[in-house]
This record gives structure tokens, sequence and C-alpha cells, in this order.
């Protein structure tokens, strides 16, 4: 009996029960089980711990799969008893009850149907490509005392979502999560060091369930940075027994605050240096994420971003893209398809995975898509016009913009317009130099630059 059809019957019964649908590593098990894998194997291949799969998501899947069939279930018998189930509930013609057909027809299409592609791609989702080798590397990293991971790649290439699953991984390894979005800090949060400072500790205190003790470690005559150096060593981290990761995410916000990073980055990297040499340092484990390499002059010693496990994300391969449309039951064996949206967007995941998602839809056709993409009708309009606002905020970044676009040979920019710009996808950086990102923005900025 054919997986799929197996994977979509059991979230039509769990959802009949009033159940979650599976999740992905119930998904991965039963993967496993229908190829005759170990549970060392699976957890191998998707990068998790064995044991988290033995003896936490396993005996929960075999429980809620004998909820639905009304027997119990092991690892040995799934397969049958699904078989067996699924074919007899096909051959009795049961008709479902008129008064749940209406409800468990929604519900099932909220399961099965795939949802916008906007931000950053949830756990659970059949849709995200997975990045094993990347993964893996971090995964291994995180387990070691003090570690530093440093994510960078431009916006929406898969940071935050690569990011959940590493928090989702640290999850498993019983670790203290702290995830801290910058983007979400209030202006005036940034004024000045000692009030960011007293609110980054109190973000930290409330993730970690800790009550905030900020008066009884912060004395202005010692200041604030070793204030909150003594906050974190004599108070948050002598409090628990386990790691905590502490995920900074949107870093580059700091950037826009000189002031702040050039204080704030430095206490980065003490602590990680600290962590090489006292054990109560070895328990916070850092991954800092940003769009662009930091543009803020710092000493080489004083800096976080030479030191640790760098990570850098790239666009999609073409083999990424087939399989990604795959995911969306695109039949795009030749590759003549996929590659032609390659050459649109570069392989860009977020600009592929919406072309792939209308594609599946109907929406349009290919040929379509492409003609209108660089257009305010295309699929890419809001994408394309949020990037066009910022350039007519900041007419110097539409002026070596339109220097990129002038030529296809990589071209020497201003450093701090070339980070920029490849902090929002538009360019990328060939050492010193900048060339255009694709041939989406080259069509549709050589136009509406003129405008600005």
């Amino acid at each position: 009996m054919n997986l799929d059809f197996v994977l979509k019957a059991i979230n039509h019964k769990l959802l009949e029960i009033d159940s979650p649908p599976l999740n992905n590593a119930e998904r991965l098990i039963l993967q496993g089980i229908w190829n005759d894998k170990t549970y060392n194997l699976v957890a191998q291949d998707a990068s998790y711990s064995p044991g988290y799969l033995t003896n936490v998501v396993a005996p929960e899947l075999f429980r809620r799969i004998s909820d639905v069939v009304g027997q119990k279930v092991t690892k040995k018998n799934c397969q049958a008893k699904l078989e067996k189930y699924f074919t007899s509930k096909a051959t009795s013609k049961k008709p479902i009850p008129s008064q749940n057909a209406a409800k468990l027809s929604a519900d099932i299409r909220q399961v099965i149907s795939p949802r916008f592609p906007s931000g950053a791609i949830s756990l659970d989702s059949p849709f995200y490509i997975q990045r094993s080798d990347i993964e893996k590397q971090i995964y291994t990293e995180i387990e070691n005392p003090g570690a530093l991971v440093r994510i960078k790649a431009p916006q929406e290439m898969g940071k935050t979502s690569l990011l959940l699953r590493v928090m989702d991984y640290a999850n498993h390894l019983d670790y203290n999560i702290v995830n801290l979005d910058l983007q979400q800090i209030d202006q005036d949060i940034f004024s000045n060091i000692n009030k960011f400072l007293r609110w980054f500790c109190a973000n930290i205190s409330r993730q970690l369930g800790i009550e905030s003790r900020l008066d009884g470690y912060w004395d202005e005559d010692i200041g604030c940075k070793i204030s909150c150096s003594l906050y974190f060593q004599d108070y948050l981290l002598d409090s628990i027994d386990l790691p905590i990761l502490l995920a900074l995410d949107e870093v580059n916000q700091i950037f826009e605050h000189p002031e702040i990073a050039k204080d704030f980055f430095p206490l980065l990297r003490s602590w990680y240096e600290d962590g090489k040499r006292l054990p109560v340092w070895q328990k916070l484990r850092l991954v800092v994420v940003h769009s662009t390499e930091i543009y803020v002059p710092l000493n080489l010693k004083q800096s976080p971003f030479n030191v640790g496990l760098p990570i850098q994300l790239h666009n999609f391969s073409l083999e990424e893209v087939v399989k990604l449309a795959k995911c969306y039951r695109l039949n795009w064996t030749d590759e003549e398809e996929a590659n032609l949206l390659m050459a649109m967007t570069g392989g860009h995941p977020a600009l592929v995975h919406l072309a792939i998602y209308h594609l599946s839809r109907g929406d349009v056709t290919l040929k379509e898509l492409l003609q209108t993409a660089p257009t305010s009708t295309g699929i890419y309009s809001s994408h394309l016009q949020r990037h066009q606002v910022k350039l007519q905020d900041e007419p110097e970044l539409a002026i070596a913009l339109s220097m990129a676009i002038g030529t296809t040979e990589p071209i020497l920019l201003e450093p701090i317009h070339a980070y920029k710009l490849n902090s929002m996808g538009l360019v990328k950086l060939d050492g010193n130099k900048a060339v255009l990102s694709h041939q989406l923005y080259r069509d549709y900025f050589q136009q509406t630059l003129k405008l600005i």
C-alpha cells in the first residue's frame, strides 16, 4: 500500500478523533518502517537523536495509531496492521456521517493543502527542503561546551526556518531555549547600551522562567557590561543545570546602532572566550543569525564574527528546486521547468517556493509566471515593491544598485552600500565587488529605478 495514501488516511482518522495530525518526526518513523530502516538509521538520516525517536516519538506514535485502528500497534506489526485496517475500510464503503463530513473535509484541507509560503517554514511542514550537511554541522557544534554558531544569508533565504530546526534539536537535547528576535525591539531600547543590556537580560530571564533580579546585580560603579556578565555568570547560568541555547535572530539590526554594536559584540566575544576556561560559561551555546557582513569597525580580537562555526546559506541548487516541485506534486523530472525558474530567480528559496506554490495550484502557467514575474502584476510584485520602497528611502542604495545593473561583471561599490544591498538579496558579493543576484531584479529595477 502506498505510504502517501497511508499518511493521509491516518491524518483523516486522527482528525476524526480530535487528535493532531502526524508531526514531522512521526512521519519519518513511518517512512522508515516502510523502507525497513532502523531507528538509528532514520535518526542519522534526519539528524535526530536516536534516543529521542526510540524513547519519545515512537511510543507516542504507536499509541496514537493504536487508537485509530483499535488494536495494539508496534514497530514490528505497524505496516501490516495499517494496510489491513485501511484495506478493510476501503471495501466497507461505510459513509461518513453527514453532520461530520463538512467539518472533516475542512480539517483535511488544512492538513493536506499547502499554505501560502510566507515567513519561516513550520517544523511540521512537508515543504521544507533540508540542508542536511549544514544542519548536521550545527547540531554537532551546539553539543560542544561554549559553542558559537554564526548563520549568515540575505533576507528570505531560510535563516529563521533553519534556526527553528536548530532550536527544535536543542529542545530534544533538553537544553533551555532562548530566542530573541532583534527586529522586535522598540527603537528607544537602542538609545544606550545600559538600556539595551537590561532589556537583553530581562528577556532572557523571562524566557528561562527565572525571576528577574537585575537591580541586585547592576552596579553603575563597575559599568553595565560587567554587570551584565555577572548577572549571566552568577545568576542565570548558576541557576540552571542544563545548557542554554541562546539564539539571536536578525542581529544585523544592531549594526544600525554603532554605539550599541561596539559594546555588545565584544561582550559576546568575551563570553565565548570565557567558555574556554570557565565551566559555568560552557553552559552557554550561542547562535547568531544575521543577513549581512558587519560594517561596524571592531577590533579583530573583540569581534564574535571571526570565531565559532560560520554557516553561509546559499540559493537552492537545481536538484533542490526539483525536490521542492516534487513535494508539491509537480512532475519536473526533465528539469526543463526548473532550469527556466532558476534562470529567472537564481534559485532564491523564497522566490522559488512562491512560484512552485502558484504553479501547483494551477493559478498560472510557468510561461505566464515568467513573463509577468518582473512586473507589478506578477506573483513577485509585493517582494519587488518592498525593495523599491527601501531604495526610495535610501537613494544612495538605488544609485549603487543602478551601477550593478549597468554591468554583468562584478563591480566595486562602497562597502556599506554593497553590504546593505547584499543583505536585501539584491546583489551577491564576490570578494570586495558586487554583482546583481539574478535576472528578475535586472528586468524589474532597470525600469523602476528611473523613477526614483
